[in-house]
């Protein structure tokens, strides 16, 4: 929801870091990799009771995440950095979700299945990008939904902060996930038709 609504205000902050970054000779994928081996650390910190260095981890790889899309559209998107991109995301989120259920073990069963949602979510998004004709600026089409990820960073931002209450913030986590599922295949169903 925030990435959708949001975009055009901070939008022009990404534009400069890839102007930078391009500047310095990187290419879209290059951020891409660093984005994912900063982002993949953020387990390790979490794991290790680190959490301040895991959340700036976890909000600079977000960054540059955003950066290389922006780069990626300036240039030409390529099948191999859009796989990376999606893969490279879904790695940071477990990273930091196996962090946290090796970190805090009563929390186990909850992150599981949160992470099973993530299944599901993704499934979704991928099957209605797969299915559905690209009309919009990014590499495939992209579904807009309640659970973006700004939303998943703020709840593992969450999570990492209160580890007291990791088991009530993932299950809220995992409702909005869910929602966002249901929502996804209900925007769907309507434009597929």
């Amino acid at each position: 929801m925030l990435d959708t609504r949001a975009r055009k205000i901070v939008q022009p902050l990404f534009d400069q870091g890839a102007t930078l970054f391009k500047k310095i000779g990187l290419s879209a994928t290059q951020v891409t990799i660093i984005s994912g081996i900063i982002g993949g650390a953020t387990g390790f910190f979490v794991y290790n009771d680190m959490m301040g260095t895991a959340i700036v981890l976890l909000w600079i790889s977000g960054m540059l995440d955003v950066i290389d899309g922006t780069m990626a559209r300036k240039e030409k998107t390529t099948p191999i950095g859009t796989i990376l991109d999606l893969v490279l995301d879904r790695i940071v989120e477990l990273s930091v979700l196996i962090g946290l259920a090796l970190r805090f073990p009563k929390t186990q069963v909850v992150i599981l299945l949160l992470v099973a949602s993530f299944v599901i979510g993704m499934t979704m998004f991928l099957a209605i990008g797969a299915v559905s004709e690209n009309y919009g600026y990014k590499s495939f089409q992209y579904q807009p939904g309640l659970v973006e990820r700004t939303e998943g960073f703020l709840f593992l931002t969450a999570m990492i902060l209160f580890p007291s209450a990791i088991i009530w913030i993932a299950i809220v986590f995992l409702i909005a996930e869910l929602y966002t599922v249901g929502e996804r295949f209900h925007q769907a169903s309507k434009v597929l038709r």
